[in-house]
């Protein structure tokens, strides 16, 4: 009888050390959450879409972009997706070069433990290429999704801003999100540069606007910038850069979280032999005041997982992609993914 009652005894102190483990557990994920974000190098279908130039994404193309490749390709995004936030995953993440929303749909069935809910819309660019968001419904709630066009000098068509605002089911804050894939460096850096001032002043009169309305407006932009947190788009026109997160100490209107990446010469894109800082995320003084949500300081990370960089070729330390030229690599993705942590503190 005394074996039994030990027995009992020790099976309600497990039971007692689990829940309240778990529920540590789920208390600081209902305080937190983890915005990422992603260049996934083309994500296409198969599909030849008469409205688009994607005829370099099909079965008969030069790339043999087949269903097999294309059905890989999914698999392998979401192995680096549920990697991400420690092995849980991001509840909010930006995702640039997506051919439409099937793709999006089909890379979202990938995942079992999260509740992704889509925000995207076409965009103009030629070759039909957008940027988007997905995010856990079990942790935001959607109002609004809206898109900024941005004209170019060369009057080429290029991608829209992405604009989702998003509200912590949490304690109802509401987060502005801004997905941004501005134009190329095709043609050169310095040559291009105008396309992507064009970019950063759109965005940056869209901020003033918000700002007007709400100086405390809590904003996280991010996306391929393709220019450098050093770059005059960043850093003239669109006001972002370094700062002192513990002691709160900024110039600028925005606090950009690459930036410290950057000065170590660091990258999330492999140019040559020259780390690219592109990718970046950006954020309004809201979230470094001690209030309501902050981000967590130097949570801001180049996501590197190691089954995603290369071993060797030219591109070896960085990531492995899916092509090199119109040769099939069977990787990921051409950029490293970027991510950073925050937490809701209250007043």
């Amino acid at each position: 009888m005394l074996k039994s009652a030990n027995s009992i005894r020790s099976i309600l102190i497990l039971l007692l050390l689990f829940v309240t483990f778990t529920t540590g557990q789920i208390k600081e994920y209902d305080n937190s959450f983890y915005v990422a974000s992603w260049n996934v190098e083309n994500l296409f279908d198969t599909f030849n879409d008469p409205n688009t130039n994607d005829e370099g994404f099909l079965p008969e193309s030069d790339k043999q972009w087949t269903e097999d490749r294309y059905l890989q390709k999914l698999t392998n995004l979401a192995k680096v997706i549920n990697f991400m936030n420690n092995g849980c995953g991001p509840d909010v993440l930006g995702l640039v070069e997506v051919e439409n929303i099937n793709v999006l749909k089909w890379l979202t069935y990938k995942f079992k433990e999260r509740d992704y809910i889509i925000a995207h819309r076409d965009s103009p660019d030629l070759r039909g290429i957008d940027a988007a968001l997905i995010f856990d419904r079990k942790v935001f709630g959607i109002v609004d999704i809206d898109t900024i066009r941005v004209n170019i000098p060369t009057g080429t068509p290029t991608r829209y801003i992405l604009h989702v605002v998003l509200k912590l089911l949490r304690d109802n804050s509401v987060v502005h999100f801004f997905v941004n894939h501005w134009p190329s460096r095709r043609g050169g850096e310095v040559k291009s540069e105008l396309n992507r001032i064009a970019a950063a002043r759109t965005l940056r009169k869209e901020l003033d606007k918000l700002f007007l309305s709400d100086k405390n407006s809590n904003v996280i932009l991010m996306g391929d910038f393709n220019d450098e947190p050093n770059n005059k788009s960043i850093i003239q026109v669109l006001k972002a850069n370094d700062f002192d997160c513990q002691n709160r100490k900024y110039e600028g209107d925005l606090l950009n979280l690459s930036f410290e990446n950057h000065k170590k010469g660091e990258g999330s894109y492999l140019f040559g032999s020259t780390w690219n800082m592109i990718d970046q995320m950006i954020i309004s003084p809201s979230l470094n005041d001690g209030k309501n949500i902050e981000y967590i300081c130097d949570s801001f990370s180049i996501i590197k997982p190691e089954f995603m960089i290369a071993k060797e070729g030219n591109r070896k330390n960085g990531p492995l992609s899916t092509y090199s030229g119109n040769q099939y690599q069977g990787g990921y993705s051409d950029h490293f993914p970027i991510g950073a942590s925050f937490i809701l503190v209250g007043e």
